[in-house]
């Protein structure tokens, strides 16, 4: 199979689109693709005389905005290798990837900005805040010379224009060859430097096109919801949008529900890419309490009435998501079983897909028209699943994926990348799940978190949680195991408590029945001894995964 260059893609479609709106950062300014072609110029001319050689890293850190991708666009078209780093880490965790990754230059955002220690990272030679891309720190003076006088020295080289026979970028020259270094924001606590090759972001953007280049076209808008510095919100909603021609708007402030439920009334988006909670929010509040009034709930109950009552309530859940949509991506977290069979009941144009930043993300999909509800889809073109049991239908294993979304391994840690990817090219993602005849992957949870019954039988934290979390009350849940007792640590809907004008007696009294109604339906090893009120969300990581093992 040939790869194509990647960067040699990104260079075409800034040529083809060079009049179309590009970026947009949410209330505020817009770049278009010619505006993306220059800016992305004068980063080059500030590299090449602060003295960035092809191979050096640059780290990006802060939220989605259109100058950061600009910023991640400049470095890869020529040729350094970006870094990119979520800026919902601590600063602790910033300066370890800073030096970990011997990054040269970092880019920061506002908040950032007023967070990092630059004595702590003793190897950068510069920081550049993202807004405006002016220095922060500067350690040489070829870098301040080169900031300063950046409009002149743009000036001298294109004297009278810049057209798009300028844009001339370094084109890869090997599929394998480095192109970022992503650091996991995983839920057991510590960051690995995942090594992801050009061929990886060509493979993704090549099943993207695959399954949505009829459904998409260039001009289309996106709403970038994800961090892009996360490998889901950069795959899918950033280059394979960037590639396509589409209009890309960032919510550059953190998007609460109602901000996001009004972008997407106003952007009116044609594809979705979001985490299960922000679905599951929208859905709980603003869906939720108008279905489940008395005359809705009745009429559902009418047979031939049930129909066009669920057809109604299908449409008005589609215009709280724009409307325009074709379909609705779902990743990077278990969906909650309640909120899923509810849009499988109303027939929504939903799918669930599964990956991990070790494959740039994407191992599984299929279109919501085929997908399985209960499942995270199929092996994706470009990659191979199997599942490591001797009854891959019936008895989970650990999911083995492999092919061209596979990194290189992880960055100075040849241990860690021995355990993970095996002699024969197999990435082992540490999640357990089952296979159906027709390829459908069903994750039973992570094996790390899996848990031992007091006869041996294997727990899976995750399927009690999702149970726990459709009973009254209930936001969200962790289950941990204390000697041989399981305990679930409960998160309540305190607003929803507060509209009943319950007392926190009341709460407790809700949970007490919680934990009776679910153990009815649990076998003896998977039953709760106790429920435990927590005061406040529990931790997550970038992609609203529970940092479970903060909690015992």
């Amino acid at each position: 199979m040939e790869i194509p260059s990647f960067n040699a893609l990104i260079q075409k479609s800034i040529i083809d689109h060079w009049d179309l709106d590009a970026l947009t950062d949410y209330k505020g300014a817009t770049l278009q693709y010619h505006d993306v072609a220059r800016k992305i110029e004068k980063l080059h001319i500030m590299f090449e005389n602060s003295g960035v050689v092809k191979g050096d890293k640059i780290a990006l850190c802060g939220r989605n905005s259109a100058n950061w991708a600009v910023a991640f666009l400049a470095t890869l078209t020529y040729g350094a290798i970006a870094v990119p780093i979520l800026h919902e880490f601590m600063p602790e965790q910033i300066h370890n990837i800073v030096n970990h990754s011997d990054a040269k230059l970092l880019f920061v955002g506002d908040v950032v900005a007023t967070q990092v220690d630059a004595t702590k990272m003793p190897g950068l030679e510069g920081i550049i805040y993202i807004p405006d891309y002016s220095l922060v720190v500067s350690r040489t003076d070829k870098l301040t010379y080169a900031r300063e006088h950046l409009n002149e020295m743009f000036g001298i080289k294109y004297p009278k224009y810049f057209r798009r026979n300028h844009v001339n970028y370094y084109i890869d020259q090997d599929p394998n060859e480095l192109a970022m270094i992503n650091y996991t924001s995983g839920t057991t606590g510590f960051s690995k430097g995942v090594m992801v090759p050009y061929r990886a972001l060509w493979s993704n953007a090549d099943f993207a096109e695959s399954v949505l280049g009829k459904k998409i076209k260039a001009g289309d808008s996106i709403i970038s919801i994800l961090p892009m510095a996360h490998m889901y919100g950069m795959a899918f909603e950033f280059i394979f949008e960037f590639l396509y021609g589409c209009h890309i708007y960032y919510l550059t402030r953190i998007p609460s529900p109602a901000i996001i439920a009004q972008a997407f009334a106003e952007v009116r988006p044609q594809i979705i890419i979001a985490v299960p909670l922000v679905i599951e929010k929208i859905i709980r509040k603003k869906v939720f309490p108008k279905i489940q009034s008395g005359k809705v709930r009745l009429l559902r109950n009418i047979p031939i009435i049930n129909k066009k009552v669920e057809e109604k309530i299908c449409d008005q859940v589609k215009q709280a998501f724009g409307g325009k949509f074709y379909e609705i991506i779902i990743g990077g977290a278990a969906f909650n079983q309640e909120v899923e069979q509810f849009l499988h009941r109303i027939n929504f144009p939903y799918t669930v897909g599964y990956g991990a930043t070790e494959c740039a993300p994407i191992i599984c999909y299929s279109d919501y028209q085929t997908f399985v509800p209960g499942s995270c889809g199929r092996a994706v073109i470009h990659m191979e699943v199997k599942i490591d049991s001797p009854d891959p239908a019936n008895v989970p294993g650990e999911i083995l994926a492999r092919g061209t979304n596979v990194m290189l391994g992880y960055y100075k840690n040849e241990e860690a990348t021995r355990q993970t990817i095996d002699n024969e090219g197999w990435y082992h993602t540490g999640d357990l799940g089952t296979m159906d005849a027709y390829g459908n992957v069903f994750i039973k949870g992570r094996s790390k978190n899996m848990l031992l019954g007091a006869s041996g039988q294997n727990i899976y934290p995750e399927e009690i949680e999702d149970k726990l979390n459709s009973l009254p009350l209930v936001v969200e849940s962790v289950v941990v195991q204390r000697d041989t007792k399981l305990v679930g640590l409960v998160y309540p809907d305190y607003d929803e408590a507060k509209n009943l004008g319950f007392a926190t007696s009341d709460i407790e009294a809700q949970m007490q029945q919680n934990l009776q109604d679910l153990n009815l339906v649990q076998p003896a090893y998977c039953k709760l001894a106790a429920i435990e009120i927590q005061d406040k969300e529990f931790e997550k990581t970038p992609k609203k995964s529970i940092k479970r093992y903060l909690y015992k």
